[in-house]
């Protein structure tokens, strides 16, 4: 206990003996004394190792799933590409067959036009 007679050399004598009675007693709690602390340690490590081997696993599954995926819209990318091409193949044919037919047409008319006046 602090008295009013203490000096200044007397609380930094009392302070240290306090520091060091914490050592001890942290040194005492040492768990690398503790044979069970090995046992605990390696526990952890084990748990560990298995944590990072399931969230390799999760990252190797996620990757393969957004692989997949790529793949998936690619290939709809594509049957939608060949889509197109061929509806712009059967437009741009039935526009020249109309051409042809315009231009038969018209050529009909011409030369019924020519024969009228012959």
């Amino acid at each position: 206990m602090k008295s009013r007679n203490d000096t200044f050399a007397d609380r930094l004598e009392t302070a240290a003996k306090a520091k060091q009675a914490l050592l001890e007693r942290a040194r005492a709690k040492d768990p690398a004394k503790d044979p069970e602390f090995a046992i605990r340690q390696e526990a952890r490590a084990a748990a560990a190792y298995a944590r990072q081997e399931r969230e390799a696993d999760r990252q190797i599954a996620k990757l393969a799933e957004r692989e997949k995926e790529a793949a998936e819209r690619d290939a709809r990318k594509a049957e939608e590409l060949a889509l197109e091409a061929e509806r712009a193949g059967r437009v741009t044919r039935q526009k020249t067959a109309s051409l042809a037919e315009q231009k038969a047409a018209r050529d009909a008319r011409y030369a019924a036009r020519k024969a009228r006046k012959k």
